[in-house]
């Protein structure tokens, strides 16, 4: 279903309260750069590509289409999957990628073995009408069913028990990623898109950086970032640093650090909703050429009219109206550098969202959570 084509009724009952969850500041986590976020800014800031077929500058549209990537999502997973729900809400799974090699690399990537991961990902359910939107963070770290799985190339890869989940996409990419996100909600995926980190940075340089207040210092060597409590306008390097900190605030665990993205998505969509970018033709260019080049969607996004309208659909949501949470997890008392998933917490979360509620309060109580909640606000 379309932004566009989305009913207008109000959203049923309140959002709970924003959670984390807690990994933990073991020697392999210390060795590890930080992870890199998926953001829906790419989305918000095509919203005003289509303006441009209207000013005499047709010709950009049909550049700027040229520079979107796909992939066929449908195709490669089939019909093996969760029954599409149609109840007006869409579901969106947003990941942060880097292939730890050349342009990432200099920002200070990890390995550089050309490999692409993905270490950050989001569940999105945009609620029926389009006004609010419930997200759910899934830490890395944790340990999944893995199952078997299509590539896009057509490359079947085997289930596997006890897989880290960042690995679906390493092992099998976009589709694999989606499958094993279905696989483990029950929720059928309506979209996908991936940002890639090092045009993240850019993006954020584009649109004259991010304001963003801490409450305590944060500093980094391995993220590049130090920082005075206070407010700040973080340029691209900053904001980058701050989405990919571990070590810098808080107990050092990677869980932790997921509430530091999600206060820094908060604030980015904040900033998008008031910086105006169709004032300006060259502005509105310049954020549309770096969005359309960051992101991979699936085939369904993957035109400059469609990315614009599902983005333009979007709109109506403010930060306020959006409740994030962390997938309820829980320690793993075998390694303490992993966390499992709490099936009954999660449950509620799935049941939620399927029926298009709200995620229940009781849903993250007692869940395991990191100590960074309310270091950043916008």
């Amino acid at each position: 279903m379309s932004a566009e084509s989305t009913p207008e009724p109000g959203i049923p009952g309140e959002a709970g309260t924003t959670s984390g969850a807690a990994g933990s500041n073991g020697p392999r986590h210390r060795k590890e750069r930080g992870r890199r976020k998926g953001l829906l800014i790419a989305a918000w800031t095509a919203a005003g590509i289509v303006v441009l077929g209207g000013t005499g500058m047709g010709y950009l549209y049909f550049k700027l289409n040229g520079n979107i990537k796909s992939v066929d999502i449908d195709q490669a997973l089939g019909t093996d999957r969760p029954t599409k729900v149609d109840n007006g809400s869409e579901n969106i799974l947003v990941l942060g990628s880097d292939t730890r090699s050349g342009g990432n690399k200099k920002l200070g990537g990890g390995t550089d073995d050309g490999s692409a991961r993905s270490d950050t990902a989001m569940i999105v359910h945009v609620y029926k009408g389009h006004k609010k939107a419930s997200v759910v963070s899934v830490p890395r770290d944790t340990l999944v069913e893995r199952p078997s799985c299509v590539d896009a190339e057509g490359v079947r890869h085997a289930a596997a028990s006890g897989a880290m989940f960042n690995s679906a996409y390493s092992t099998g990419g976009a589709a694999c990623a989606v499958k094993t996100v279905e696989s483990m909600t029950g929720i059928r995926m309506d979209h996908y898109i991936e940002v890639d980190f090092s045009g993240f940075q850019k993006l954020i340089d584009d649109l004259g950086g991010v304001t963003v207040t801490t409450t305590k210092a944060i500093s980094d060597r391995e993220s590049h970032l130090h920082l005075a409590a206070g407010s700040h306008n973080l340029d691209g390097k900053q904001a980058l640093g701050l989405v990919r900190t571990r070590h810098g605030v808080g107990d050092g665990s990677d869980l932790g650090r997921i509430q530091l993205q999600q206060a820094f998505i908060k604030a980015l969509v904040n900033q998008v909703k008031h910086i105006g970018v169709l004032s300006s033709p060259t502005k509105l260019y310049d954020l549309a050429d770096t969005a359309t080049k960051t992101v991979t969607t699936d085939s369904d996004l993957g035109t400059v009219k469609n990315l614009a309208s599902f983005a333009n659909g979007l709109k109506g949501i403010s930060s306020s109206n959006m409740n994030m949470v962390t997938m309820p997890v829980q320690y793993d008392s075998a390694d303490v550098n992993r966390v499992l998933v709490d099936k009954a917490k999660a449950r509620l979360v799935w049941t939620a969202l399927k029926n298009d509620r709200a995620i229940p309060k009781a849903a993250t109580k007692g869940t395991a959570t990191g100590t960074a909640k309310g270091v950043v606000s916008s």
